[in-house]
């Protein structure tokens, strides 16, 4: 864990640190909506690094197990410490964001996802702790997910995709954001650590 730890802060320095020349450039006086047009060639290469960053995290994830289940610990945890690395090396270097409620643009694939800052570094956070919880199981053991489970959080994590991209329309009309859902956020983000923490109480009660 200490190898993918290592991999996941020092590239979520390394992210930050592509923000902020990009913000120098593009936002002089600091970061605010309505986004700045960028040329579409420029907007093509940074679609195609946040493809990149997602495809090296995997990649790691890949190399740090051989289950599934402890893959897919390895990419939730990796993802969350890069995520929260990325906002502490933007706030070290630039005060920003002033207080976890400014806005930011979060990902540009397949339509601007922004919310502010406070929504994905909890999603973050969650992405650690469960990823963590997967990613130390031995490899020999095969913790009782069952398909309802699955779908279960996959309809929790749509739920807070929604949330992220329901601005999406105004951001692309060069627009600022009208307002985040929090009560859909809250849904999908609170619905799915409910179910996580009743399964794994159920499987706790099982096994004594």
């Amino acid at each position: 864990m200490l190898s993918l730890a290592t991999l996941a802060v020092s590239f979520g320095c390394i992210e930050g640190a592509v923000v902020i020349y990009l913000r120098q450039i593009f936002y002089p006086h600091g970061f605010s909506f309505p986004l700045v047009p960028i040329p579409w060639h420029l907007l093509r290469v940074e679609m195609i690094r946040e493809a990149a960053t997602l495809t090296l995290l995997l990649g790691a994830a890949g190399l740090a197990a051989r289950s599934p289940i402890r893959r897919f610990g390895a990419f939730a945890f990796a993802f969350g410490v890069w995520d929260l690395v990325y906002y502490l090396t933007l706030e070290v270097a630039l005060g920003w964001p002033r207080t976890v409620l400014d806005w930011d643009i979060l990902f540009l694939l397949p339509m601007p996802w922004v919310g502010p800052v406070l929504s994905p570094v909890l999603v973050a956070i969650a992405l650690v702790l469960v990823g963590a919880v997967f990613f130390v199981l031995p490899e020999d053991q095969r913790p009782r997910i069952t398909r309802v489970d699955w779908w279960v959080e996959i309809a929790a994590g749509c739920i807070v995709l929604a949330a992220f991209l329901w601005n999406g329309p105004e951001i692309l009309a060069g627009r600022n954001p009208t307002g985040f859902p929090w009560t859909l956020f809250l849904v999908g983000y609170l619905g799915g650590w409910a179910w996580f923490i009743y399964r794994w109480l159920s499987a706790d009660r099982s096994n004594s």
